[in-house]
C-alpha cells in the first residue's frame, strides 16, 4: 500500500507539472519594477570604456510575465551595450521575469566625444525601452563624457610591438612600454586632461612642465619617467575653491568612477632617475599610485634635486616617497596612507623637512601590520650584500610623523657609514611598550643633540585621516608647538602664527562638530 501512494503521489505531481508552462506566461502589462529608474555610469574618458554598470528588473506579482521588448532608445546607433539576463546585445524580445523574482541587466559605454560636440565634455544619454505603446516603461542612462589628450607608445607596423624604453645598462637592462616625449609635448596645461599610457619619458636637457590646474590620468603599469639631466616642474598653485582646487595639479588614476577615488595602486610612479635634476612640485596632488614619487641620487651639487612645497601623496599602494640618496628641500609636505611607508629616505643622502605632515594608517586589512611613516636608512641590500652610503642629514623641523600603531618613525643603519639625523619640535608617535629599543641609540629621545622639544605619543587630532583629511583641531597637542620665528602660509594658504605656529603642515583650526556644541 505504501508503495501505491507513493506511485500516486508522483502520478499527480507529474501530472500538475505537466499542466505547467512556464514558457507560456502572459506579456507585462506596464508593471515591470526597476531597481533605479536613472542608471549614472559616473564620468568615463572618450574612447575608453566604462565599468559595468547594473540594475534589477523586478516581477513582483504573482504570475509569471514575458516582457516582449527591451531596447536601447537609440538602437544599434547607440554607445550603450546591454547584457539582459546573460544575453548580450542591444534588443532583445520575449524576456521571461518569473513571479516574485527579477533579472539583471547590465550596462557599458564607450564614446567618442569627437562625434557629439566641440566642448571638452558633455552628457550622453539614452534610454532603455521596456515594452511599447501604453505599456512601455523605461530607465534612462547618463554618462559624463571627458575630452582627453592621450599620449601611448606606438606600435610597430611589421612586428605589433609597443614602443618601449630601456632601463639600466648592460646585461642588468630591462625594457618598459614608453615613448620620449617630443618638444610640443612638454608642456601639460590645464585645457584638457591628460591620459597617459605607458611612461611618458623626459629626455636629457629638456623639462616637462606642468601648469597650473593640469589633471595628468595614467592608465595601470603607466607612470612619468625623467632622464638624466632632464627635469620636471609641477607649478600648481593656490586655489580657492577647497572642493574644486581649481589651480592644484592633480595626478592619478585613469578610473573616473567614484568607487576608483581612494584605490591604491591604479598606475606606477613619477620616477626621476639618477642624474635628473632641478625638480620642482608646487600644490600638487599625487594619489592611488604604486610609488607617488621615486628618486634615485642626487646630482651632488649644492641645491636641492627636488624641492616639494604645498603638496600631498596619497593612497601609494608601496611607498609615499621614495628617495634613493635623494637631496630633498620639502616644506607642507603631506604623506599619507600607504602600504609600506609614507616617506622612505634609503641609502644615504640629503633631507630637510620643514611643517610637514607623514602619517600612515594603511596596513591593507592587517591588524597586526605596523607600518611606518617614516623609514631612514643608508644601505640597501643587493643579492644578499650590503650597499651603503652616508646619510649626510636628515633634518625634520616642525613635523609629524604619526598613524595607527606604535613605531611610526624607525631607522636602518650602517655603522660604516655616516647617519646624521635630527628632529625638533616635532610630534612622534613611538610608543615602546616593551621597552624593546631602550639599548639602542639611535632612538634616544632624552638625547637633544638627536632630538630637541620632541612631543611623543600627543594626539595631533586630525580631522578624517582615513580620509585623507589631516588637517588637526584647536586641540591638537601641536598647536602652538612650532619653532620659531616661522613666517610664510601652511599647506592651505592660511597666514602661519609668527608667535606660536602649529607643528605639521596645517595651522589648527576649530572644526565644525566643535563650533555646533558651542
Amino acid at each position: 500500500m505504501r508503495y501505491l501512494s507513493s506511485l500516486f503521489l508522483l502520478i499527480l505531481l507529474i501530472l500538475w507539472g505537466s499542466c505547467r508552462n512556464d514558457f507560456e506566461s502572459g506579456p507585462s502589462t506596464g508593471n515591470v519594477q526597476f531597481s533605479t529608474d536613472t542608471l549614472f555610469l559616473d564620468t568615463v574618458f572618450t574612447n575608453i570604456g566604462s565599468s559595468t554598470y547594473s540594475f534589477r528588473v523586478y516581477n513582483r506579482t504573482n504570475d509569471d510575465f514575458t516582457i516582449p521588448t527591451i531596447a536601447l532608445e537609440r538602437g544599434e546607433s547607440s554607445n550603450y551595450r546591454l547584457n539582459v539576463d546573460g544575453i548580450p546585445g542591444k534588443s532583445f524580445e520575449n524576456i521571461q521575469v518569473l513571479a516574485k523574482d527579477s533579472i539583471f541587466v547590465f550596462v557599458e559605454t564607450t564614446t567618442d566625444i569627437t562625434d557629439q560636440t566641440t566642448e571638452n565634455e558633455f552628457l550622453y544619454t539614452d534610454r532603455i525601452l521596456f515594452d511599447t505603446g501604453t505599456n512601455q516603461q523605461d530607465v534612462d542612462l547618463v554618462t559624463l563624457v571627458r575630452d582627453a589628450i592621450f599620449l601611448f607608445p606606438s606600435r610597430d607596423a611589421m612586428t605589433g610591438e609597443l614602443e618601449s624604453l630601456p632601463i639600466g645598462v648592460g646585461g642588468d637592462q630591462v625594457r618598459i612600454e614608453g615613448y620620449v616625449l617630443e618638444d610640443n609635448e612638454l608642456t601639460f596645461t590645464n585645457e584638457k586632461p591628460y591620459v597617459i599610457y605607458g611612461y611618458a619619458a623626459v629626455p636629457g636637457g629638456k623639462t616637462l612642465t606642468i601648469e597650473a590646474g593640469a589633471r595628468v590620468h595614467f592608465h595601470a603599469n603607466s607612470g612619468i619617467i625623467v632622464a638624466e639631466n632632464g627635469t620636471l616642474e609641477i607649478n600648481g598653485a593656490l586655489s580657492t575653491d577647497p572642493e574644486v582646487l581649481e589651480n592644484e595639479v592633480i595626478l592619478q588614476g585613469d578610473r573616473l568612477e567614484s568607487r576608483f577615488s581612494e584605490i591604491s595602486g591604479q598606475w606606477g610612479t613619477i620616477w626621476l632617475t639618477a642624474g635628473s635634476t632641478g625638480h620642482t612640485i608646487n600644490h600638487t596632488t599625487i594619489k592611488n599610485a604604486t610609488v607617488g614619487i621615486l628618486m634615485d641620487s642626487n646630482d651632488g651639487g649644492p641645491n636641492p634635486t627636488l624641492t616639494i612645497s604645498n603638496t600631498q601623496i596619497y593612497n601609494s599602494s608601496n611607498i609615499g616617497l621614495l628617495a634613493r640618496t635623494g637631496n630633498i628641500l620639502g616644506e607642507n609636505l603631506v604623506i599619507n596612507n600607504a602600504g609600506l611607508v609614507s616617506l622612505n629616505c634609503s641609502l644615504g643622502g640629503v633631507y630637510n623637512f620643514n611643517h610637514c605632515t607623514f602619517n600612515n594608517y594603511k596596513n591593507f586589512g592587517n591588524p597586526f601590520s605596523d607600518t611606518p611613516a617614516v623609514l631612514i636608512d643608508n644601505f640597501i641590500e643587493i643579492e644578499g650584500q650590503p650597499f651603503s652610503l652616508d646619510l649626510i642629514e636628515a633634518n625634520f623641523t616642525n613635523c609629524i610623523i604619526y598613524g595607527d600603531k606604535n613605531f611610526k618613525l624607525l631607522f636602518a643603519k650602517d655603522d660604516s657609514k655616516a647617519f646624521n639625523y635630527n628632529f625638533k619640535n616635532c610630534l612622534i608617535r613611538f610608543n615602546d611598550f616593551d621597552n624593546s629599543f631602550d639599548d639602542n641609540p639611535l632612538y634616544d629621545f632624552t638625547n637633544t643633540s638627536l632630538f630637541e622639544n620632541v612631543i611623543l605619543n600627543e594626539d595631533p587630532d586630525f580631522k578624517t585621516p582615513f580620509e585623507n583629511i589631516l588637517n588637526i583641531g584647536d586641540d591638537s597637542a601641536a598647536n602652538g608647538q612650532a619653532t620659531t620665528p616661522t613666517s610664510g602660509t601652511d599647506i592651505l594658504g592660511t597666514t602661519r602664527n609668527t608667535s606660536a605656529p602649529d607643528i605639521g603642515a596645517y595651522e589648527s583650526v576649530v572644526f565644525e562638530e566643535e563650533e555646533e556644541g558651542n
